[in-house]
C-alpha cells in the first residue's frame, strides 16, 4: 500500500502549474491485496513494519538499488522504471530546466541507441511512445518507464539495456540538444503559458515561504534552455545520474532470479563520480502566523481560495504511523462527506469545496482547502468553508459518521484483498518508487488486510476528533485568493481575508447526521422469466431474453476477482426531445443521477451505500438511454436495485435542479474569459453546423429549463425496457445472477414501443471551412484540421481508418515535434461511428508559437500528400501492427474492454467473435491500403482549419 494520502488540492495546483515535467499526475493505487487476519497485526505497537516477503530488494556493489517482483497482472508483460534521486531541486542557476531537459535527451540519443533508434526500436516492438514509454521529472526526482512484452525475450532483456543506457550512458550529442531546445520550449508552451501559470508565479514564493522550491520548478527558465552548453548539461548528468541515487524497479510476467541477473550484468558496471557532491536535502522553512496574497488574471475564469496549513511531513514506517495513516483517511472521508452534502442544497454557497490533509512539497504535508466561489460573492465561500472546518475542530465527528468511514475503508480494503492475484503491476512499482524515494514503508499484500481488518475498530472518535484541532490552526499558514482581474476593484484587501478566515464560524453548532436505518427496497418485485437463452461458445457469452422483452448478454471473466461491469442501453435519447424541451431533456440524467431514488434523497442514499462497493448512473445522450453500473459479486443485488430504482421510481428534488441551475448559470457568467473556453465553443459550434444541441448551453436557453420537463423526459425515456439490452462482465456465473436479472431487470416496465433515435444531422459544416479566433495574451497558438465524411462502417474500414491514424500520428510527430521543432505533442484523433448514420471525422491537433501556425499546418498537409501519393512507409506500418496486435492481447484479459466491445457490437447490429481475428486481420494493412485510405478519408471536400491565436495588439 502506498501511504501517502491523496495529494492535497494545493499540491495538485502545484503540479498542474510546474507543467508537463509531471508528465504523469500519480493517483492513490489501489491498496496491496491482503491475507485474512490473524494476530500478527497487533504485535508490537510502535515497531517498525515489514517488508513484504514477495518483493527481492538488492544492492549492488556500486550502491543501485533493485526492486523485484513476479506478478502475472497483465500476463506476459513487464513493467521496467528507473528512479533518479535526481530532479530539478538539484540544479544550480545555470541549469533551471536542465533536469528536465536531462529527460528529454535519454530518448535522443544513448551509447547503444544513438538519435531515435531507441524509440523506432520499441515501436517497431509493440511499444508506443509517449503512451507506454515515457518519463517525468519532478522537484525530486526523475522516473523512467519502460513496459514491455515478456513473451519476447530478446525485447524484454533489451529493456535492461535501455534503463543502464538510460542510467550513465546518454551521449548528449550537441546537434540533438540544439534540436530538443524547440521541443522543450513548445512543451512548456503547451503546459503552460496560460491564467493558472501567471498566478501561480505570484503565490508559489509565498505558499513556499520562498524556499528552493519556490525558484525550481522542474519546467525551467527559456533563456536557460535556448542558450545552454552541452558541458553544463552534462554536469548535472554526471553529478547526479549515479548508482548509489538510483533503483531499478522490475515487477511483472517473468522469472526474478533471471531479472536479478539481468540488472547484475547491466548496471553492475555504472561507477559513482570520483569526489561526488552530496545529496543535500532541501525543506520549506516554516512561517509564523498567516500569510495571505490576492492575485488576478486577466483570463482566470473564477474566483477561488485556498486555506493551507503545513506541517512537517510524517513517513509511514512503523505500526504507528500506519494507524494515524488509518486515521487520516476517516477523517477525510468524513470531513468531504459534509461537504458534498452542503453542494446539494438549492443554493449551495460555492461552486466546488474541498478539503482534505495529505502530502505538499518541500518534505510538508498540508490541511488544504479550496472553495471556487460564485461571482461576487467570495466573503460567503471563505466563511462557509471555514465554517464547516471550525465545525469539525470544535465539535468532532459523530458515531455515526465514523462507523460509516470505517465500513467504506473496510469494503475498499476487502476489494483489494480480493483482487489480491490480480493486481496491476504498475500498483507495486508505484509503492516500491515511494519506498526508495522516501522511505515509505512497503509491507505487502499479506500484513496491510490483516492489519485494518484487526485495528480499525479500535480507532475511536475521540482520536480522529483531536487530529482537527491539530490539523487545523493559524500557524504556519497561507491564504490565496485568485480572481478574474476584472473584478480586481471588488476583491478585499488582504487584512479583510484574514478577518473573514479568523472570525468564521465562531457560531457554528455541531454537526447534526440525519441518517434513516429503513431498507433500500422494502420487497423485491414480480419479474419475469428468461423465456429464451443463447450460448456463443467462441467468446463465452451467454444472452438471456427475459419475459419483457428486455437482453442481457453475460460474459463471466476471471480478470478480477471482485468486478462486475455492467451497462445497459436503448435507442431514443435527446434525438427525440423537441427544440423547445432539448435544453430541459439535456439535464435530466445528470439531475435524477444526484438525486437519490425513491424516498432517499441523495445524501440519505449515500449514507445508505456507505461500505458497499458500487456505483450506478443513468444516462441519456443523443441517440440512446441507459445504466452504467459496477459492483463487487457481493453487492451485485444492491446493484440491480438501484437499477430498477433509477428505472421505476427515480427522484424529483427540486433541491438539487435549482442548485444545479444557479451552479450552472454562475459558471457560465465568466466562460468567455478563458481563451481555451472560447475555442472549444466554436470547435462545437463548426463540427455541429452550428445546431444548438452541439454547443454549451446559453444563459437564455438555460431560463427555459425546467424540473416537471427534465422528470417526465427521463420517465418516458425509461418506461419502456423491451428495447433495453444489458450487458454484464465480470465474475459471476450465468446461472448465479440469473435470479437477479429476472427478479429486477425482467419486473422493468415494458410497453413493446420499438422506439428508435431520429436522426437530426448534425454532422460537420461542410465544404471548406476556417475559422480564427483570437482570444489570449500570450503567444500561444492551437490548431486544429479536420477531415469529414460519410462511413461505410465495417471492419474492414475500421481497421484501415484505425492504421491510417496511428500512421500520420507517428509522421507528424516526427515532422512537427522532431523536425520543426514546432510542436510538443501534435496528435490525430480518428473518430468513426454507424449510428444515427455512418459518418467519420479525423482531426489533427497542435499547439505551437503565432509566428510558426502557417508553416506547421503547411507541413502537416505536406505529410498527408505523401501518404497519398505513396501510402504509408512499411516501417510505419510494422509499428502500428505491432502495436495494434500487443494491446489487443492486453485488451482481450480486461474487463473493461469487453464490457465496451459487447455494448458496442450489440448496439450496431455486429458480430462480435469477429474480435477473435482482428489481430490476423491486421495483414490487411499495406502501402497501398493505408494509400487508398488517405486519398478516401484526408480529402478536403470537407475539411475544416479551426485556429486558435492571440489577441490582437
Amino acid at each position: 500500500m502506498n501511504f501517502n494520502r491523496s495529494f492535497s488540492v494545493t499540491a495538485i495546483a502545484l503540479i498542474l502549474v510546474s507543467g508537463s515535467v509531471f508528465a504523469q499526475v500519480k493517483r492513490k493505487p489501489t491498496p496491496s491485496p491482503k491475507q485474512k487476519p490473524t494476530a500478527a497485526a497487533k504485535q508490537l505497537q510502535g515497531n517498525i513494519l515489514p517488508v513484504d516477503k514477495d518483493v527481492l530488494i538488492g544492492k549492488l556493489p556500486n550502491g543501485l538499488t533493485y526492486y523485484i517482483r513476479h506478478n502475472e497482472q497483465p500476463k506476459n508483460r513487464a513493467e521496467l522504471y528507473l528512479v533518479n534521486k535526481a530532479g530539478s531541486i538539484l540544479e544550480t542557476d545555470a541549469q533551471l530546466g536542465l533536469a528536465h531537459f536531462t529527460e528529454h535527451m535519454a530518448f535522443n540519443g544513448t551509447r547503444d541507441f544513438p538519435k531515435n533508434d531507441l524509440v523506432n526500436y520499441l515501436q517497431k516492438s509493440g511499444v508506443r511512445f509517449g503512451a507506454d514509454l515515457n518519463a517525468y521529472t519532478s522537484f525530486d526526482e526523475t522516473v523512467y518507464q519502460l513496459p514491455l512484452p515478456t513473451d519476447s525475450a530478446a525485447v524484454f532483456k533489451k529493456g535492461f539495456n535501455i534503463l543502464a543506457n538510460w542510467a550513465g550512458f546518454v551521449t548528449f550529442d550537441p546537434a540533438e540538444i540544439d534540436k530538443e531546445r524547440g521541443v522543450v520550449l513548445e512543451e512548456e508552451r503547451l503546459r503552460g503559458r496560460n491564467a493558472q501559470e501567471r498566478l501561480s508565479q505570484q503565490t508559489l514564493p509565498v505558499l513556499l515561504n520562498n524556499s528552493r522550491y519556490a525558484s525550481r520548478l522542474p519546467i525551467g527558465k527559456d533563456n536557460i534552455i535556448k542558450t545552454f552548453d552541452a558541458n553544463t548539461i552534462k554536469a548535472f548528468y554526471n553529478d547526479w545520474y549515479r548508482p548509489n541515487l538510483q533503483a531499478v524497479i522490475a515487477v511483472g510476467d517473468f522469472d526474478v532470479k533471471e531479472v536479478e541477473e539481468l540488472i547484475k550484468t547491466n548496471f553492475s558496471g555504472l561507477k559513482n563520480p570520483v569526489g561526488e557532491k552530496p545529496r543535500a536535502q532541501y525543506t520549506v522553512p516554516p512561517t509564523p502566523g498567516t500569510a495571505v496574497k490576492i492575485v488576478t488574471d486577466k483570463e482566470f475564469p473564477y474566483t477561488l481560495a485556498q486555506i493551507v496549513v503545513k506541517h512537517p511531513q510524517i513517513i509511514v514506517t512503523s505500526v504507528t504511523g500506519f494507524m494515524q495513516n488509518m486515521r487520516i483517511n476517516l477523517f477525510n472521508y468524513m470531513l468531504s462527506e459534509r461537504l458534498n452534502e452542503l453542494q446539494q442544497k438549492p443554493e449551495p454557497p460555492f461552486l466546488y469545496g474541498k478539503a482534505s490533509y495529505g502530502p505538499l512539497l518541500g518534505k510538508q504535508d498540508a490541511f488544504s482547502a479550496i472553495v471556487v466561489a460564485k461571482p461576487g460573492d467570495l466573503e460567503n465561500a471563505i466563511k462557509t468553508m471555514v465554517a464547516q472546518t471550525e465545525r469539525a475542530r470544535k465539535f468532532g465527528f459523530t458515531l455515526t459518521e465514523l462507523e460509516r468511514a470505517k465500513q467504506a475503508a473496510l469494503a475498499q480494503i476487502q476489494n483489494a484483498y480480493n483482487e489480491r492475484d490480480k493486481t496491476n503491476s504498475n500498483n507495486f512499482v508505484r509503492e516500491y518508487q515511494q519506498n526508495f524515494l522516501t522511505g515509505e514503508a512497503i509491507p505487502g499484500v499479506l500484513y496491510e488486510y490483516a492489519f485494518y481488518a484487526s485495528n480499525i475498530s479500535e480507532i475511536t472518535l475521540t482520536q480522529v476528533n483531536a487530529m482537527a484541532a491539530k490539523f487545523i490552526t493559524d500557524q504556519n499558514r497561507v491564504v490565496i485568493v485568485e480572481a478574474p482581474e476584472k473584478d480586481k476593484d471588488k476583491l478585499p484587501a488582504e487584512k479583510t481575508v484574514l478577518d473573514w478566515v479568523n472570525t468564521a464560524g465562531k457560531n457554528v453548532t455541531a454537526y447534526v447526521d440525519n441518517v434513516t436505518s429503513r431498507p433500500l427496497m422494502e420487497n423485491a418485485p414480480e419479474g419475469t422469466k428468461v423465456v429464451s437463452e443463447l450460448r456463443d461458445t467462441a467468446i463465452g457469452t451467454t444472452t438471456y431474453v427475459l419475459g419483457n422483452g428486455l437482453k442481457v448478454i453475460l460474459k463471466p471473466t476471471k480478470y478480477k476477482n471482485d468486478q462486475v461491469l455492467i451497462n445497459g442501453n436503448s435507442f431514443g435519447g435527446t434525438s427525440l426531445a423537441s427544440d423547445a424541451d432539448f435544453t430541459s431533456a439535456n439535464l435530466a440524467a445528470p439531475i435524477i443521477s444526484n438525486s437519490g431514488v425513491a424516498d432517499f434523497n441523495q445524501g440519505q442514499l449515500d449514507k445508505m451505500l456507505a461500505g458497499k462497493n458500487l456505483h450506478v448512473s443513468p444516462y441519456i445522450s443523443d441517440i440512446s438511454q441507459g445504466i452504467t453500473a459496477n459492483s463487487t459479486p457481493r453487492d451485485f443485488e444492491t446493484a440491480m436495485q438501484l437499477i430498477y430504482l433509477y428505472f421505476t421510481q427515480p427522484r424529483k428534488d427540486n433541491d438539487i435542479w435549482q442548485g444545479n441551475i444557479n451552479q450552472t448559470k454562475s459558471i457560465l457568467t465568466n466562460r468567455g474569459l478563458d481563451p481555451g473556453s472560447v475555442f472549444q465553443d466554436t470547435i462545437a459550434a463548426v463540427l455541429g453546423n452550428n445546431n444548438f444541441r452541439s454547443m454549451v448551453t446559453t444563459l437564455p436557453r438555460l431560463s427555459t429549463a425546467s424540473l416537471d420537463k427534465a422528470y417526465n423526459f427521463y420517465k418516458d425515456r425509461f418506461a419502456d425496457a423491451s428495447g433495453f439490452t444489458f450487458t454484464l462482465v465480470g465474475n459471476f456465473e450465468p446461472e448465479q445472477v440469473k435470479p437477479y436479472l429476472e427478479t429486477y431487470l425482467g419486473s422493468l416496465p415494458s410497453t413493446n414501443k420499438k422506439e428508435i433515435y431520429k436522426d437530426l444531422h448534425i454532422y460537420p459544416t461542410p465544404g471548406q471551412v476556417t475559422k480564427v479566433v483570437n482570444k489570449g495574451i500570450a503567444d500561444k497558438a492551437t490548431v486544429q484540421l479536420v477531415f469529414s465524411g460519410t462511413y461505410e462502417f465495417n471492419d474492414a474500414n475500421n481497421i484501415q481508418i484505425d492504421a491510417l491514424e496511428e500512421v500520420l500520428n507517428i509522421k507528424l510527430t516526427e515532422r512537427l515535434r522532431e523536425q520543426e521543432s514546432g510542436s510538443y505533442a501534435p496528435g490525430v484523433r480518428a473518430s468513426y461511428v454507424k449510428i444515427p448514420n455512418g459518418r467519420y471525422t479525423i482531426t489533427i491537433y497542435f499547439s505551437c508559437a503565432e509566428a510558426n501556425v502557417d508553416k506547421l499546418i503547411a507541413a502537416a498537409l505536406e505529410e498527408i500528400s505523401k501518404l497519398k501519393q505513396n501510402g504509408a512507409l512499411p516501417a510505419d506500418i510494422e509499428k502500428f501492427v505491432a502495436e495494434e496486435a500487443r494491446s489487443t492481447q492486453s485488451q482481450l484479459k480486461e474487463n473493461v474492454f469487453w464490457a465496451g466491445y459487447l455494448a458496442g457490437t450489440a448496439q450496431n447490429g455486429q458480430d462480435p467473435d469477429n474480435i477473435l481475428f482482428h489481430v490476423k486481420n491486421l495483414e490487411q494493412i499495406t502501402v497501398a491500403s493505408t494509400k487508398d485510405a488517405a486519398n478516401k478519408y484526408l480529402n478536403t471536400n470537407n475539411f475544416i482549419k479551426l485556429i486558435l491565436l492571440p489577441e490582437k495588439k
